[in-house]
């Protein structure tokens, strides 16, 4: 679209990944399921950070890395998030504006922090992500313009938001807005512990038209469903959307629109460092070409190729720019 400022405008989690290696000793004693993701508390996150090894600290968060990634692979991409006036806050804001991002989401003046996310990665590239979100749970419908949000050919949504009231006021009316001016909503259903908490009002989300862009993967897909078919999945969520896009791990990804399927092949990194960001930068690839009106085969693959760049390095985001990846 010729009108438009910001090929993707995202509303998402601000907050700053803390990433360290960690031996799986660490996980046993602290009674963390490798591999898995948690929504913890202030006391938790400030126990668990001081056994942590030296560290790497970045923004991150799911649609900010997406972001990141869209800016790296030289698109236009604007983000919304809540920070606080605090050092992270300042390291968020930085980082993503770096990188190329629009960001105007002003920080909370108030004690309240900014979130961060302590990810440790055993020694088979796997992370065990724990998040404490501050500030982003007061995402208001404040911080949403709708004057930004028709400058976007699409705005995407996060699934993490959907936990605290006010920023699922915040993202209801980001899709009206964006559906007012004509813009698509796409929606990241995040993570299955996002489906277990909130399965109804997702499936509610979707029935009601307010998402025309779906993100899952298969487990995900097969979790809202309510299928244990993927097939039969898809092909329920893809009734109640334009499209569906379903990332299958090493089987690659798949996308659904209009009763067709196109389906991709995983592309194989050059090395296997840290899998976090994986699917934040699938859907970056994915979206960045999108938006361009390009077809879903070369969407699909674009996601493929950004996914396995941010595999062979660590942490969730691009260490610089990726035009290279775009095969037109």
């Amino acid at each position: 679209m010729s009108d438009t400022e910001f090929d993707v405008l995202a509303i998402g989690d601000a907050v700053v990944d803390v990433i360290a290696p960690a031996d799986e000793a660490l996980l046993r004693s602290e009674g963390v399921p490798k591999g898995s993701m948690r929504v913890i508390d202030w006391d938790e996150a400030q126990r668990l950070y001081a056994r942590m090894g030296p560290a790497q600290e970045t923004s991150g968060g799911s649609a900010a890395n997406s972001m990141a990634g869209i800016a790296a692979l030289g698109g236009r991409a604007a983000f919304v998030g809540q920070t606080g006036s605090d050092q992270l806050g300042t390291i968020f804001a930085h980082d993503i504006r770096a990188q190329g991002v629009a960001f105007e989401t002003p920080p909370l003046t108030n004690d309240i922090t900014t979130g961060r996310c302590l990810i440790l990665v055993t020694s088979d590239a796997q992370r065990t992500m724990n998040t404490y979100r501050g500030a982003s749970e007061y995402l208001s419908v404040d911080a949403i313009d709708p004057d930004q949000i028709a400058r976007a050919t699409i705005v995407y949504l996060e699934a993490y938001l959907w936990d605290h009231e006010a920023p699922r006021a915040a993202m209801k009316q980001a899709a009206d807005l964006a559906h007012a001016a004509g813009r698509p909503v796409a929606f990241t259903l995040s993570d299955i512990a996002c489906i277990d908490r909130h399965r109804p009002d997702f499936r509610a989300l979707l029935e009601s038209g307010r998402v025309d862009i779906l993100f899952g993967n298969e487990e995900e897909a097969r979790a809202l469903a309510g299928r244990t078919d993927l097939d039969a999945a898809v092909a329920d969520l893809a009734s109640h959307v334009d499209l569906c896009v379903i990332t299958r791990g090493a089987r690659g990804a798949m996308a659904v629109q209009d009763g067709e399927t196109v389906a991709v092949p995983a592309v194989t990194p050059r090395a296997v460092v840290d899998t976090t960001g994986a699917g934040d930068l699938f859907a970056a690839g994915f979206l960045a070409s999108h938006a361009r009106r390009r077809p879903l085969k070369t969407s699909l693959a674009l996601g493929a190729r950004t996914a396995a760049e941010v595999i062979a390095d660590y942490g969730a985001r691009p260490l610089g720019k990726l035009p290279h990846l775009i095969d037109d």
